[in-house]
């Protein structure tokens, strides 16, 4: 008994000595989570909305007056104007100049103050509460003053030691390891393409010469200058695939972070469900960048998925853009939708209907079978004769398979995402009546950004299978890479998100899409398209009927 006492006595001193050396510790627990509704949502613990001010005049409440509106999710800030807005995190704020060493690891964030004194809870209360920082100085008007009491500003303090975490999943001291996800109903001829692209890019990032950059020289007022070196690390490519039924893609995808964490994911190939891969990223917190789905989910309060365009669902809108009596050329009445159970096409005929709900124009569904043959659409069209519209969520199998000659003076909508753009296998006998919504730039117009991927491939001996795909892969590791290089050596899973949409309308090549942009809290990157028809009986010249259209 006294040699168990004496053994329990010393693991006691043990686990006492491990938590000095750790140093303090913030644990996540009541006050952390009512300083994140305060610092996300603008809602302090009564569940009234968060109070604030800038003067006499201008009062701030609720979501309006939340954190998170200037020093962004990750805390770290980034730009209002010409104005910096600085990081807030714990380590930044209880931090200051003679402190940044080597050894404290802290990165560069732009913003820093580098020249002030370090918070201390007291005084980050009263620069909270009054604009008034660590040594007595006003901060500009862009600083307002919060009404909380010491209830909610301990929680909201508490809540900003939390962020800006030191270990960060998939980060090493020389390697960032990145995962990309493809479903099991992808296209193998895609998932081919994609893969070809995402392994030579990061065999070609690994064959620099891992030499760290030099120090960036600053002014010592404005950044740590002791702490801005870029190690110069391997990138290391995880191919998560999944198999079976949707229902088990979760647990698999939780099992593949667990043994192979990662620091985002990039790139991606997804079928006809793409809604467990994105909840999934949600629930870990994990980046997921410009994915190619036909059908990306779309969920305004999330954060973590970034999308090219709302696919399928943006050129239902393009469809809308045409349908509706103020842009139609003709009465439309009654509208009929084509698509194959099981397919995208349905999510994206539901979204079609609900865009012209209310506007005079009565919409039918005609459901294909998933095993349906040409024969049962030839009958599907025969039976759509009345229909002022007929639009197909159809597949270039499908559209191959339509009757020679569409009979009719139907308006008729294809799917290009789903029909092979200019490649759509329409016969004859449909292309001067079809027009195909497009959501990219038109291809003469796209010629010289897409070069730089074609070259890209053809130096690399990179097999083009898929261009659109492979060229959008191609964009979105360059958009990373640059992202990466911008962060320096912070790498903070949120931050890469905001980092990620600040520069991402900065990017002068910007292959299939004529301009890309991310706002905060936005999630498709390109918002337009055009509708297109056929130049002539044979070929793939296309004329655009409209403008760039954002629906």
């Amino acid at each position: 008994m006294g040699i168990l006492n004496r053994f329990l006595g010393l693991l006691k001193a043990t686990c006492l000595l491990v938590a000095l050396l750790a140093g303090p510790a913030v644990l996540a627990g009541p006050n952390a989570d009512v300083g994140r509704d305060i610092y996300l949502y603008g809602r302090v613990a009564s569940g009234a909305p968060l109070q604030a001010r800038r003067d006499a005049t201008t009062n701030m409440s609720g979501m309006g007056a939340a954190c998170v509106n200037c020093h962004q999710r990750s805390g770290l800030g980034g730009r209002e104007g010409r104005a910096t807005i600085p990081p807030i995190t714990g380590r930044y704020l209880f931090s200051q100049a003679e402190d940044a060493d080597d050894t404290k690891g802290l990165p560069f964030v732009e913003g820093t103050r580098g020249d002030r004194m370090a918070y201390t809870d007291e005084t980050l209360a009263r620069v909270i509460r009054e604009g008034v920082n660590s040594e007595g100085r006003q901060l500009s008007y862009l600083m307002p003053g919060f009404d909380l009491s010491d209830t909610d500003m301990t929680s909201l303090i508490t809540y900003l030691k939390t962020l800006d975490k030191r270990r960060v999943p998939g980060v090493t001291s020389s390697t960032l390891h990145f995962a990309t996800i493809v479903t099991p109903d992808a296209d193998p001829i895609k998932r081919q393409g994609m893969l070809s692209v995402l392994n030579q890019f990061f065999a070609d990032h690994n064959a620099r010469p891992m030499v760290d950059a030099p120090r960036m020289i600053t002014s010592s007022k404005t950044l740590y200058s002791k702490s801005m070196a870029r190690v110069h690390r391997l990138w290391e490519l995880h191919v998560w695939e999944l198999t079976g039924p949707a229902s088990t893609w979760q647990q698999q995808l939780e099992a593949r972070l667990a043994r192979e964490p990662v620091f985002a994911v990039v790139s991606g190939l997804g079928g006809k469900n793409w809604q467990p891969v994105h909840a999934f990223c949600e629930r870990a917190a994990l980046p997921c960048l410009l994915p190619n789905v036909e059908l990306p989910v779309v969920a305004e309060g999330d954060f973590y998925s970034q999308y090219f365009s709302r696919g399928v669902l943006l050129e239902a809108g393009l469809m809308a853009h045409d349908l509706l009596p103020a842009a139609s050329t003709q009465t439309i009445k009654t509208v009929t939708q084509v698509y194959r159970a099981d397919d995208v096409g349905e999510a994206a005929s539901q979204e079609l209907a609900k865009l012209l709900q209310g506007q005079g124009i009565t919409v039918k569904s005609s459901v294909l079978a998933a095993d349906a043959t040409g024969d049962a659409l030839a009958q599907r069209v025969a039976a759509s004769k009345d229909a002022d519209a007929l639009v197909f969520w159809l597949r270039t199998a499908d559209l191959a398979a339509l009757p020679a000659t569409l009979g009719t003076t139907h308006q008729v909508y294809v799917s290009g995402l789903m029909g092979g753009l200019e490649n759509a296998p329409l016969p004859a006998g449909w292309r001067e009546q079809t027009h195909i919504a497009y959501p990219f730039d038109l291809p003469e117009a796209r010629k010289v950004r897409v070069d730089f991927a074609q070259g890209w491939f053809m130096l690399r001996k990179i097999p083009v299978v898929s261009l659109q795909v492979q060229a959008d892969t191609y964009l979105a590791c360059g958009l990373i890479s640059e992202t990466i290089n911008h962060m320096v050596d912070t790498f903070v899973r949120d931050y890469l998100v905001e980092r990620f949409q600040t520069l991402l309308e900065h990017r002068a090549v910007t292959g299939y899409y004529p301009r890309l942009a991310l706002a905060t809290g936005q999630h498709f990157a390109s918002k337009g398209g055009h509708l297109v028809r056929f130049a002539g009986a044979s070929g793939s010249k296309l004329l655009s009927e409209h403008n760039w259209i954002v629906p």
